[in-house]
């Protein structure tokens, strides 16, 4: 390993390494604005110019490599010269208008031009101007003047994002960032560019004018979305979420964070929010004191189901867990699961079998049933980067997404396919000597969930790699951690006469919104604990969300992570744990006499060890697999990221997006020829009780008869369960109208 030195003090690095790098591990800051340590060496904005013994000239040191002996200076004469010249040409063309910059008070540019700019500047000829664009609902290129080529937005498309949305034209000073002709910036990952731009360029749309750095109060919190569990940063101002940003966590989420993540606080100020105990009586609502909607709650619960959301805390689902538990109740966390022959064959709590930093260092991983770009963003870019460095990605899945790195193998069958199809990537997993099987939502949704585990569990036994699942939400981990399922689970709460609904909205979470909604419609009473406004229910109990409430969530790799309230409930919202522990009292049901959160959290995990919990073994044999299903149409149905929970789907930013647009139903040009269709004619899909009017679309990449219909969004929301036979025909535009 070389050693050099510093500004005289020496530090030994490895092979490879560059004088930033270096510096870095000394501690000694080297002005920068291009140089990203997550992104590629770009060497263009030269501000990190440094003054290298026996060189003849100032060197970057982003790219410049160490050497053994090397002697740098970072503040010598030399070097501050160079700093310097390169600030005052940065700044020939800059607008500087930092009053008004929406940057300002954290702009790197802004910062720098402190320390190394001049008082005036030499230059009296006309700045450049570079026109606005508009690159979608999100993010905001509307002063591209302000830009300095660093191209740090370009490098994180393309080795970050996996796909090219932005670039470079132009040269000199008429270079300038630009998306490509008559596109925007879709990427699920694009809001990261807003971090990474050094000055006012790029900034959040949703936020832009809202408020100034210096005014907002920084608190921490953890993402409520997917399995991860991003750590995050809330920004608050009068008692009101203005922004999200990541807390940098290399064991989580890295310095990321997906647009889900980062956009979906705009849910939290929606209009939609239930800021106040709602009563129907006589088919109207009133609204209502707590104290008699809590009394009228407690009376109409008798031998109740509860339905309580994955995305909740872990103390809201203990509680629930708790009631569910009660005699003649019962209560599950699990709604888009349709098969639960697994439960009491499981030896422990399915979680993804490895460190989330592991999945970086696998040699071959198979992933069975994902969407996963959407379902899983972060989680994407980690097999990205483990693709990049060799890693062999193998895919079975029912639908050919891009996911935007190198896939080895991949396998597209009709969902009834999956099982069978799934034995045939032993040979791509033998001899792996790190290895895993990654089973995603789209196969622990499926109707064969159990069967799948078994047949995946017996494939990685007889290869020797290990087994994981991509938990679905911020507590699938958790939810069985706090008792979940109780009393029979889903099926036997749909069988109750009265439910508690838990942040749920039936027609949009559960795996059979029709069977959903006829329970709903059809129990003696419905208690619904929401965040938002909704017309379900006998009573409604305005509940705070994540912001708003402490809580603890336990990722899909099992990591607990605590948090605290960062903003007072909105109008009277009250947490949803304390709603459950008077509820609890209220029905004379033992084990809710807890005064704080910290108490329900201890008696939920009490002296337990969650990893000494989680295991993906299952006592099922692996019986040779059914024969695919002959005839008919298939549904392949998707969760649409923006879709997936109440909070981003309140969310007006991610509702502009392109992954929001109304679903289609998606097919090949073979099942356009059967039913004599042509892309864009509108179809009508039936399942079950229930219909929908949709557009139909060409995806020559699915399998023959099946159609691709999302679920968990209003236009589809009447259909029935996400598996099974649809029927499909081709309608006048009036009629789907």
């Amino acid at each position: 390993m070389p050693k050099l030195e510093i500004d005289g003090r020496e530090v030994e690095v490895q092979h490879g390494s560059t004088v930033m790098e270096a510096a870095t591990k000394l501690g000694i800051y080297v002005p920068h604005f291009c140089y990203h340590r997550k992104l590629s060496i770009a060497a263009n904005c030269r501000m990190c110019l440094v003054e290298v013994e026996k060189a003849p000239k100032p060197l970057p040191a982003c790219a410049t490599p160490v050497t053994d002996g090397m002697k740098v200076k970072t503040n010598s004469a030399v070097a501050k010269t160079a700093q310097n010249s390169v600030m005052e040409f940065l700044l020939i063309n800059h607008p500087l208008d930092c009053p008004i910059c929406d940057q300002g008070g954290e702009c790197q540019l802004q910062d720098l031009a402190v320390g190394y700019g001049g008082s005036s500047s030499r230059y009296a000829e006309d700045k450049r101007f570079v026109m606005a664009k508009d690159i979608g609902p999100l993010v905001a290129a509307e002063e591209m003047s302000r830009c300095i080529q660093c191209t740090r937005c370009v490098r994180f498309g393309q080795e970050v994002a996996g796909v090219m949305e932005l670039g470079m034209i132009g040269r000199g000073e008429h270079a300038e960032i630009v998306a490509f002709v008559g596109k925007s910036v879709d990427s699920e990952l694009s809001g990261n560019i807003i971090d990474l731009c050094p000055v006012g360029a790029l900034t959040s749309k949703p936020f832009r004018y809202s408020a100034r750095t210096w005014e907002l109060s920084r608190r921490k919190s953890v993402s409520p979305h997917d399995g991860l569990g991003s750590n995050l940063v809330v920004q608050v101002k009068q008692d009101r979420v203005m922004r999200v940003l990541p807390l940098e966590n290399e064991a989580v989420n890295e310095c990321w964070l997906s647009d889900k993540d980062r956009f979906s606080y705009e849910g939290l100020n929606s209009g939609e929010r239930l800021t106040v105990p709602m009563i129907r009586q006589d088919g109207q609502w009133r609204e209502a004191e707590w104290q008699e909607a809590l009394g009228f709650a407690a009376r109409g619960l008798k031998a109740f189901g509860v339905l309580a959301s994955p995305h909740a805390t872990l103390e809201e689902l203990f509680l629930a867990g708790r009631l569910g538990a009660a005699p003649g109740n019962a209560a599950d966390f699990r709604l888009r699961h349709s098969d639960f022959s697994a439960d009491g064959r499981r030896a422990g709590i399915p979680w993804l079998g490895m460190a989330l930093a592991e999945l970086g260092k696998l040699d071959r991983v198979l992933v069975v049933g994902s969407f996963l770009r959407k379902d899983h963003p972060l989680l994407a870019h980690r097999l990205r980067q483990a693709a990049k460095r060799g890693t062999e990605v193998h895919v079975l899945h029912a639908v050919d997404d891009d996911w935007l790195l190198p896939v080895r193998s991949k396998k597209i069958v009709p969902p009834s396919q999956l099982l069978s199809a799934l034995p045939g990537f032993a040979g791509a997993l033998r001899g792996a000597g790190n290895g895993a099987i990654l089973l995603g939502n789209f196969a622990q949704h499926h109707p064969q969930a159990a069967r799948l585990h078994a047949a995946a569990q017996a494939l990685a036994k007889e290869t020797g790699v290990r087994l994981g699942f991509l938990g679905e939400a911020a507590n699938s981990v958790g939810g069985y951690v706090a008792g979940l399922p109780a009393g029979g689970g889903l099926p036997a709460a749909l069988q109750k006469q009265a439910l508690l609904l838990l942040n749920v909205e039936p027609q949009l979470d559960c795996a059979n919104p029709q069977a959903a909604m006829a329970a709903v419609r059809g129990a003696r009473f419905t208690v619904n604990l929401s965040a938002f406004k909704s017309e379900l229910g006998d009573v409604l109990l305005p509940i705070a969300p994540f912001t708003e409430t402490p809580g603890t969530f336990i990722s899909t790799e099992g990591r607990v992570q605590s948090f605290h309230a960062t903003v007072h409930p909105r109008g009277e919202a009250r947490p949803a744990w304390k709603v459950l522990r008077v509820l609890g009292t209220m029905l004379g049901l033992p084990g809710f006499d807890f005064e704080a959160v910290e108490q329900v959290r201890q008696a939920c995990l009490g002296g337990k060890q969650v990893a000494s919990m989680l295991s993906n073994a299952i006592e099922l044999p692996s019986a040779p697999a059914p024969a695919a299903s002959a005839g008919g149409i298939e549904r392949i149905a998707d969760v649409p990221i923006y879709f997936a929970d109440p909070l981003v789907r309140h969310s007006l930013p991610l509702q502009k997006t392109g992954d929001a647009s109304p679903p289609r139903a998606w097919m090949n040009a073979r099942m356009f020829k059967s039913l004599g269709a042509t892309e864009g004619s509108p179809v009508l899909v039936r399942q079950g009780t229930g219909e929908a009017g949709l557009v139909a679309a060409l995806d020559d990449k699915l399998p023959d008869n099946c159609v691709r219909v999302p679920a968990a969004h209003p236009s589809t929301a009447a259909l029935g369960p996400m598996f099974g036979a649809i029927e499909l025909e081709t309608v006048t535009a009036q009629r789907v109208a």
